[in-house]
């Protein structure tokens, strides 16, 4: 094996027995530990030791080594760990940990770098074993395993973390590039592959056989014909006898390739039916390879809250439930970012001092709860707290003060759209920023992440009972469930992430409003829209009973009638053929179980549709109409922005003003929606997930169809810097939100594109 290979099977042992290592030290730190358990840490740091002397890093066998050492102290109770010196033995592991992430090349300058800090780390060690190091303060709380939850340390009050003696950089440990992705399988999956793959290839040769059948049938039926034109030939010769003769002959051979032809069908119905079972199981057993336990993507978490817990001087018990909840592995990894910002906000924004608790009558000990679960075919994971909660009125002033909207506008949003700006890219209601937050980095990345993977975000919050935040996902990228409709008799699919509720009701129940239908759900007035008018067909006949699918956006719903409900299914998409382009309102393909193809409607296409049908627009995708005699049209402008206040304030001043305005949640939207229609002019925002406004300009100068479209950026930064960098990306305009507070948006868009109906010469 090359050394290259040697290195990736040394990561791999490393980050299974840091991962054992992490975890029992914080175990250990509640208190004395089991010899067990202690055993399990030994084994853990003697194979880290084997596995560094194998690849001849004397630094991390040393450590490695010493660690063992203060184990068996520890074992032998000669030695009882408190929280520092839990401290310096996490600090080991950290350090063999960014050893097995530097790059190969990097490795003799790193570890000559490393030299003190090995030297101190294995001193520091030394102490600890003779008990120099931990003193004899007793251990303080740590993680407690009980059933369904992990819990982390209680940290004494005004406690800190230190990290010393740790000089380790990112830039230090930065991964070596990916040269061939792979995945863990465990042998129980990959044995199961192995009997299916066997079951295939006996079918084959089954099928080999057959096929001899079907051609010995086929010969004998092609002879009938030849027995029939004797039989002409006889009785044209009146030779009746003779040709009575000949014809029983055929009927015999009728008779028995009628049997040959009933028996084979019947073994290839056995096989049909041989083969869909065994393909069935193939295809689940594929899909179950992919799943991994959702511990094995929150193990680092738990470190993560005792570090930031003590450096906080907080005490929290932390716990996490549903850790057997199967989990797509690349969703898995790619939450653990998100999850991670979720629980830093949940220590520093949520989670309040002991002081700060006992002054409110709560315990001093706060509570945070990670639990991830299935529900109606998809993942749900919320991050819980019992801490303060969202004060309001301080996010309404850092709304006001952040000129993204005025104090009227402030004072009449609901509860759900004030929330709603903690998403904000670079917001955050902090004073002051440090180590830990401030900077308003951190639930946006939350926010995208989700809406990447097909998934919703919501956070609930009450003012001194804490905050949640619900995070909905598919539970596989690779198989999506979904709802079947009927629509103009073809089948379509809604993927289940996006459905609020279906719902059936008579006809007479359907109330109108300004020429559109509405509908009452749960109290509350629900725009009916027909999916056949934004998908572009022929107008039902009325029905006495009509059924509608109910799509959430955020606080807005709306319910999209369709002509039936198909079920439930679960299907493997297929992206569209990218020489298609953005296809209106289809996310993308599947085959049903009977064969046939289905659509997969991109429900952010339809949400946006509906949005401008019922704001007076036309669905994405669809040009206006066009004629000989036409000669004025309204202007049409698309408005980014990932505030759903500034987004409407827009709109709004702009549809005022008589222009067309659609709109787009964020940058990536927004390029999505530039190829489904004209449009006159873009007014974006530069700070955004997914795609951010300078990026977007860059994209837009850099096609052709869309290079010559105006762009006017509008943004709360108003720095000549920042304004340098928007034009020099290829704006047209720079304008600071603040500027909302008069009509210089309405002047700006007017100078670069005119009034609002502009005239055209007949085709």
């Amino acid at each position: 094996m090359s050394d290259s290979g040697l290195m990736d099977l040394f990561r791999e042992e490393v980050e299974m027995y840091a991962s054992v290592l992490n975890a029992g030290l914080l175990a250990i730190e509640s208190g004395p530990a089991g010899p067990e358990r202690v055993e399990a840490l030994m084994r853990a740091a003697h194979s880290l030791k084997g596995a560094a002397r194998v690849m001849g890093f004397d630094a991390a066998v040393g450590i490695a080594h010493a660690l063992e050492e203060v184990l068996i102290a520890v074992q032998e109770e000669r030695l009882s760990l408190n929280r520092a010196g839990v401290d310096l033995l996490l600090q080991s592991v950290d350090w063999i940990t960014a050893l097995a992430k530097v790059r190969e090349a990097d490795l003799p300058a790193w570890l000559v770098q490393q030299a003190d800090t090995v030297e101190e780390l294995e001193s520091r060690l030394l102490g600890l074993k003779k008990g120099e190091e931990s003193g004899e303060a007793p251990a303080c709380g740590a993680v407690e395993e009980v059933t369904g939850a992990t819990q982390v340390p209680l940290p004494e009050p005004g406690g800190a973390y230190a990290q010393e003696g740790m000089a380790v950089t990112a830039a230090t440990i930065e991964p070596e590039p990916v040269r061939d992705r792979s995945v863990k399988m465990s042998a129980e999956v990959l044995n199961r592959f192995i009997h299916l793959v066997s079951e295939t290839l006996i079918e084959a040769h089954r099928m080999d056989a057959m096929m001899e059948s079907w051609s010995r049938l086929r010969q004998r039926q092609q002879r009938l014909p030849a027995w029939l034109r004797r039989c002409r030939e006889l009785l044209d010769q009146g030779a009746v006898r003779d040709a009575i003769q000949v014809l029983e002959t055929v009927r015999e051979q009728l008779y028995e390739v009628h049997g040959a032809f009933i028996g084979n069908l019947d073994e290839l119905d056995g096989f049909s039916r041989r083969l869909a079972v065994t393909a069935e199981r193939l295809f689940q057993d594929m899909v179950a390879s992919r799943m991994r336990p959702f511990a094995e993507g929150v193990q680092a978490l738990p470190r993560l809250v005792r570090d930031l817990s003590y450096e906080l001087g907080k005490q929290v018990r932390f716990e996490i439930h549903g850790q057997k909840t199967q989990v797509d592995r690349d969703i898995l990894q790619k939450l653990e970012a998100p999850l991670g910002h979720l629980l830093r906000n949940a220590l520093d924004h949520g989670i309040e001092t002991p002081q700060e608790r006992l002054a409110t009558g709560k315990s001093p000990v706060g509570s945070i709860r990670l639990e991830a679960f299935h529900r109606g075919g998809m993942l749900s994971v919320t991050v819980s707290d019992d801490g303060r909660g969202v004060d309001r009125e301080r996010l309404r002033r850092k709304i006001i003060e952040r000129n993204l909207t005025t104090e009227e506008w402030a004072a009449r949003m609901s509860d759900a759209e004030l929330l709603d700006f903690l998403f904000l890219p670079g917001f955050s209601t902090r004073e002051a920023a440090d180590r830990v937050s401030g900077r308003g980095v951190g639930l946006d990345t939350v926010r995208a992440m989700v809406h990447a993977e097909g998934g919703a975000v919501f956070v609930a919050s009450e003012p001194g009972r804490g905050t949640t935040f619900h995070l909905r996902l598919p539970v596989t990228r690779s198989v999506v469930r979904v709802l079947l409709v009927s629509i103009a008799g073809e089948p379509y699919a809604l993927p289940l992430a996006r459905i609020g509720r279906v719902i059936e009701f008579g006809s007479a129940e359907i109330r109108t409003v300004e020429g559109r239908g509405y509908v009452v759900v749960e109290d509350v007035n629900v725009a009916l829209v027909p999916l056949r008018e934004l998908l572009e067909f022929e107008p039902a006949h009325p029905q006495a009973t009509v059924r509608a699918v109910v799509l959430a956006d955020r606080e807005d719903r709306y319910a999209l009638e369709v002509d039936d409900f198909l079920g439930e299914r679960e299907l493997v998409v297929r992206p569209l053929d990218p020489r298609l382009g953005k296809v209106p309102h289809v996310a993308a393909a599947a085959v049903r179980e009977d064969g046939l193809p289905v659509l997969v409607l991109d429900a952010d296409d339809v949400l946006r549709s509906v949005a401008s049908l019922l704001s007076g627009g036309r669905p994405i995708g669809r040009l206006p109409v066009t004629s000989g005699e036409r000669k004025r049209r309204v202007r049409r402008i698309l408005v980014v922005d990932d505030s759903i206040t500034v987004r409407e304030l827009e709109r709004r001043l702009l549809q005022n003003e008589g222009y067309e305005v659609d709109v787009a949640v964020d940058g990536m939207e927004g390029w999505n929606t530039l190829h489904l229609g004209h449009y006159d002019l873009v007014v974006s925002d530069v700070d955004m997930p997914r795609l951010n406004g300078i990026e977007l300009v860059r994209r837009m100068r850099a096609d052709a169809r869309l290079a010559r479209i105006p762009v006017m950026i509008v943004s709360y930064k108003d720095r000549p810097e920042d304004r340098m960098a928007g034009l020099q990306a290829g704006a047209d305009y720079y304008l600071a939100k603040s500027g909302f507070r008069d009509d210089a948006l309405i002047q700006a868009v007017r100078q670069l594109i005119g009034e609002a109906v502009a005239c055209e010469s007949p085709s």
